[in-house]
């Protein structure tokens, strides 16, 4: 075998086809590969050369070097359910209903795989980073156990903004660029709307947005709607009823902007007027066609709806206006007369935690599906991160 053939090594992670890991990862040595091969069977079918590189990648024994050589490699070519290309997750708006139906089947399959004691070894050798700027339980924990059952390991910060070096002034920026260096993915929620746009910006590695201030929290958005699904049995011609902080609720935005994908859809916004749904998402829902209708009239809005989407309202977003937050919360509380007036296939759902919004004794009604939402969390995180490291 001639001294070129025996230059390079690599084994390639079957399946994987996120552009940011096939940069980071074909530079690389391939062993035992004649030139004629090196030039039409290069990594991911990435375009562009194999060139030197600080970067590495290990997966199922995998690992992937920094080699030399400059290789010429075929242009990408997609096998059948890798044309919904998944860089990163960081808004409602990037996901068509085709991605949401295909990241909805891999979440199915995942729940086969959680239902399995043996569980999954499929992301052996991957690291994901949590790194966690504001307070979570259940974002950070289901990312946290979607990665270990799927056979990953986790690097974990909890409170960023406190103790990471971001509290000496460091950019978050640096911090990304710091971060991407010791893991694979990174799911990042952040005080500032519009962080997850900077940090999968800066980073050569796959970002997750968990939540960045008010603007968006796209994976509650996604097991929101697969959870209506599972619940309702469709998606199409349903009626929604977002209760609560409709102005700082994160989530709400993000479940209307994926609502607007679907058919004969209709919102209804009930909330006090101090924290009422912004003009922008009622913009956007007015140019697709969405209909949508601003009310302060629970009972009436629970008797017409599939959903009753009830949020906290947000006392850390109000700063010093407490009186103003004293005054929004409680007003609307999804309790037993709720119950009462709502249909008997309608389902109530909360992003959690919750406070008083909803009584506690509406948890043993078989409509309380909020704990069962909070699950399917786990499914959809095991899915994005299965088609954000290996592909579909």
């Amino acid at each position: 075998m001639s001294a070129a053939s025996l230059l390079f090594s690599c084994s390639v992670h079957v399946g994987v086809s996120h552009p940011k890991l096939a940069a980071k990862s074909s530079a690389c040595y391939l062993l035992n590969q004649p030139w004629s091969h090196l030039k039409s069977k290069t990594p991911f079918g990435h375009s562009g050369i194999l060139e030197k590189s600080k970067l590495s990648h290990k997966g199922d024994g995998i690992v992937w070097r920094a080699g030399a050589v400059q290789v010429e490699t075929a242009a990408p070519s997609f096998s059948v359910g890798q044309k919904f290309q998944l860089d990163d997750v960081i808004e409602a708006q990037q996901f068509d209903r085709e991605t949401l139906n295909a990241i909805f089947e891999v979440a199915r399959s995942m729940e086969t795989i959680e239902g399995n004691s043996s569980g999954s070894q499929m992301l052996k050798g991957y690291l994901m980073a949590t790194l966690f700027y504001e307070p979570s339980t259940r974002t950070r924990l289901s990312f946290e156990s979607a990665m270990k059952r799927l056979g990953g390991d986790v690097l974990t910060t909890e409170n960023a903004r406190e103790f990471s070096s971001a509290a000496k002034g460091e950019t978050l920026e640096d911090t990304i660029r710091t971060v991407e260096g010791y893991s694979d993915i990174i799911v990042m929620r952040h005080f500032e709307s519009g962080a997850a746009r900077r940090a999968a910006a800066t980073a050569s590695i796959p970002v997750i947005n968990a939540g960045d201030g008010p603007g968006q929290h796209p994976t509650q958005a996604l097991l929101d709607v697969y959870t209506i699904e599972r619940e309702i049995g469709k998606l199409d011609g349903i009626r929604v009823g977002l209760v609560g902080d409709l102005a700082n609720g994160r989530t709400v935005r993000s479940l209307a902007y994926l609502l607007a994908k679907y058919e004969d859809v209709k919102i209804y916004f009930v909330s006090p007027e101090v924290v009422k749904m912004k003009d922008d998402i009622k913009e956007y829902l007015t140019s697709k066609g969405v209909e949508w209708e601003e009310s302060s009239d629970l009972m009436e809005v629970a008797s017409k709806c599939d959903v009753v989407y009830q949020t906290r309202i947000q006392k850390e977003r109000f700063g010093e206006k407490i009186d103003l937050y004293e005054a929004a919360r409680g007003k609307y509380i999804v309790n037993q007369d709720v119950l009462k007036v709502m249909q008997k296939h309608a389902v109530v759902m909360h992003p959690l935690p919750r406070l008083d919004e909803i009584t506690v004794d509406v948890d043993s009604d078989p409509r309380a599906a909020y704990f069962r939402q909070a699950k399917n969390g786990l499914y959809i995180r095991m899915a994005l991160l299965k088609v954000l490291l290996l592909g579909w």
